[in-house]
């Protein structure tokens, strides 16, 4: 994959102007990640180009559940993968937060269960089958060289993926747009999940071990 600098002009987060304090640095980041995803064009990137890209490239089993997220604002729009993969007869899911725990409930999902607006605006199903899925599509406000993603900053998809990790064997995929990647190392703490792919309309690299 050909990744292009999110910002053409932000030092490593280590340079002068950057806090010592890693909290403060992902914050920053957060704060300049958001700004160039509302000024970025995104016309150039082909949404659907991802789809073929996920199949082709993780090949996933009859009996796995892929999970995403129903996109918010400017978020990369994985919808179409979940369209087809309903089309090919896998089983899809959808989170539903819950404040009081980091782990994130997946509820089975296709075009007949309607969604409701539920934790911090984010669209998620009104109710359904708690499911265990196998593979994550997640989020990302950024994405570094290592396969590292710079999320929202409420760790959820970090306790889930861990949570998950514990428990068998799973794929989890960043996907967001080539032009939210950086070309320096994101400041990394101790809970926080390795992509072991990161996808974006233009191709899919692997970071796994």
């Amino acid at each position: 994959m050909r990744i292009q600098p999110m910002y053409t002009a932000l030092a490593a987060p280590t340079s002068s102007g950057y806090s010592s304090n890693m909290s403060e640095q992902k914050s920053l980041l957060r704060e300049q990640a958001r700004q160039h995803r509302e000024i970025t064009d995104i016309r150039g990137e082909d949404i659907e180009a991802a789809t073929p890209l996920f199949f082709e490239t993780i090949q996933p089993q009859e009996n796995q559940i892929i999970a995403a997220y129903w996109p918010k604002g400017r978020e990369f729009d994985p919808t179409h993968i979940l369209e087809t993969a309903l089309i090919q007869n896998f089983t899809c899911a959808l989170p539903k937060v819950d404040k009081a725990n980091k782990i994130l409930k997946f509820v089975k999902w296709d075009q007949s269960i309607d969604l409701v607006k539920g934790e911090y605006g984010i669209m998620e199903p009104v109710d359904g089958e708690i499911v265990e899925p196998d593979i994550f599509l997640v989020p990302f406000l950024s994405f570094d060289r290592k396969g590292y993603r710079l999320g929202q900053g409420g760790g959820y998809y970090d306790a889930t993926l861990a949570h998950y990790r514990a428990m068998k064997d799973i794929t989890a995929i960043g996907i967001g747009y080539a032009h939210q990647a950086v070309l320096f190392t994101l400041p990394v703490e101790k809970h926080d999940e390795k992509m072991d792919y990161i996808l974006t309309p233009q191709g899919i690299t692997d970071y796994r071990d």
